[in-house]
């Protein structure tokens, strides 16, 4: 697809190397023409690789939609996992399916998803803690963008915010989770408690949408209008976010900022945890031998100087005349 090589070839010059594009709550013919049309494929001068799609929705709770259009939430309570696979109409080439984890029958589609070698990721959901340590016993491994899109934490229930801490996280399972740290979805405090608490579970994630290194004014989001101001994505018409406009070395820059973490666990909170969470840290996160040597070269501040795929430099900045 054209657009989605137009951003991979954009995010080389941010230090991404491969990345997962996503797809929001949209019609079943929707999923049906675009997941076909996006293959998992190593990077290059062309754009950084695809390690497979994101489909966010339409399985989430509808209190918590965010800027997904409501009219296209679903729920599987009827026929489970085949209502799922008739929606998305196929799996292949899918890496995560982030969905609502109180939603009737989702013990059974989460099991089938992994099955599948696809990652769950609890999101857009009203979940109580039990609702959550019971998917994640289940096979969920990840969080969308935590705090946003969920219910606050609270000290009786905290919610999916509790998973960071939980007890029943079963022995040698890792939960992960996504943070946007942009300054504007997660106040610098929330950042630094999440951080505390379980600090190798952080993922960077932009939440970028196509607007991202476009001017202000009005874009779209799957079957949405957006409007850019500033730094923010806003739903045309009201004050709900959509997705960020920040960059990923935006956002390794903002995170170290805010928590005063090293600028190791700042960067592999941007490369080695989420290869850990997709299963690929033999071969992306890392510099170990063997690996399939993705790097970027770095200033002092974080800023990106160079990008390299597979040992090639794909991406390098301007030296000022």
């Amino acid at each position: 697809m054209h657009g989605i090589s137009l951003v991979g070839r954009k995010i080389l010059s941010h230090g991404v190397t491969s990345f997962c594009p996503t797809l929001v709550t949209s019609p079943p013919y929707v999923y049906h023409k675009v997941i076909p049309q996006i293959s998992v494929r190593g990077g290059g001068e062309e754009g950084a690789g695809v390690l497979g799609i994101h489909l966010e929705g339409p399985y989430i709770s509808r209190e918590k939609k965010g800027a997904h259009p409501e009219h296209y939430l679903r729920s599987f309570s009827n026929k489970g996992f085949a209502e799922l696979l008739s929606t998305y109409g196929t799996l292949e080439g899918v890496s995560i399916v982030t969905l609502a984890p109180e939603m009737d029958r989702s013990p059974e589609v989460i099991r089938e998803l992994l099955q599948r070698g696809i990652c769950v990721s609890l999101g857009h959901s009203v979940a109580n803690l039990s609702q959550a340590e019971e998917a994640v016993c289940n096979g969920a491994s990840f969080i969308t963008h935590l705090f946003n899109a969920m219910l606050p934490f609270h000290h009786r229930d905290p919610g999916i915010v509790g998973l960071l801490t939980s007890d029943r996280i079963p022995c040698g399972k890792s939960v992960y989770y996504g943070m946007i740290a942009d300054g504007i979805h997660t106040n610098p405090a929330a950042l630094r408690i999440a951080h505390r608490a379980h600090p190798k579970g952080l993922v960077l994630v932009t939440d970028a949408i196509t607007a991202m290194g476009l001017g202000p004014g009005k874009h779209t989001l799957g079957q949405q209008e957006i409007l850019i101001d500033g730094l923010n994505a806003y739903v045309a018409g009201t004050q709900t976010l959509a997705g960020s406009i920040a960059t990923m070395d935006m956002c390794v820059r903002h995170f170290r900022e805010a928590t005063g973490c090293t600028i190791e666990e700042a960067l592999e909170a941007a490369s080695l945890h989420p290869a850990q969470n997709l299963g690929l840290q033999h071969r992306k996160g890392t510099l170990n031998f063997g690996a399939d040597a993705d790097f970027v070269f770095l200033d002092d501040n974080l800023n990106v100087k160079a990008t390299y795929i597979a040992g090639e430099l794909v991406w390098e900045a301007s030296i000022p005349s």
